[in-house]
């Protein structure tokens, strides 16, 4: 039998990952149209590769995944393929699958929170479904003004990106990190 060690690595890793790239966002907000795309792409094939594991280990879990967190993760991979392939198309990305990735993240998060609540607690719950529900808010606002998304997409993304890793690392600290 194969012990666990009651802390959840990925989680705890891609919330630093997330965290850093958040905190320079909000130095260099302009930067994410062109120099960052790489790690942005990055960011993204790593977030939609977790959102798949996650899909999988609930699905073995539970008995079934929510479809939204491989579509998330789909979509997230695709994201970052599109960065690390093409950087130059940086602002189209950001104009229009950034707000995806949002939106279907948000929404995957969103349908864990049964199950978040029963294994991490009222406080972890809360928190989730505070964060979420405005990356969600944000990332509709960013589809549907992309006029808007231009001129703060960088501090909107700072922010998401900071509150999405604060979210991971609290996952992380709890018994269902552990087992994702």
């Amino acid at each position: 039998m194969r012990g666990r060690s009651g802390f959840g690595w990925s989680q705890f890793l891609m919330g630093i990952c997330l965290i850093l790239l958040g905190a320079f966002t909000f130095l260099r907000p302009r930067s994410i149209f062109t120099g960052i795309a790489v790690l942005y792409g990055i960011a993204a094939v790593i977030t939609g590769i977790c959102d798949i594991v996650i899909y999988i280990k609930e699905e073995r879990f539970t008995g079934f995944g929510p479809a939204v967190s491989l579509i998330s993760g789909i979509l997230s991979i695709m994201t970052g393929i599109a960065l690390l392939a093409y950087p130059g198309i940086a602002e189209w990305v950001v104009a229009i699958l950034f707000p995806l990735w949002f939106i279907t993240h948000c929404i995957s998060r969103l349908a864990h929170v049964g199950i978040i609540r029963l294994m991490a607690g009222n406080s972890y719950y809360y928190f989730c479904l505070i964060v979420n529900t405005i990356g969600l808010v944000l990332g509709f606002l960013m589809l549907f003004q992309p006029f808007i998304t231009f001129f703060t997409v960088g501090y909107l993304v700072a922010f998401l990106l900071i509150a999405f890793g604060i979210d991971c690392i609290l996952m992380a600290f709890t018994d269902l990190g552990s087992r994702w």
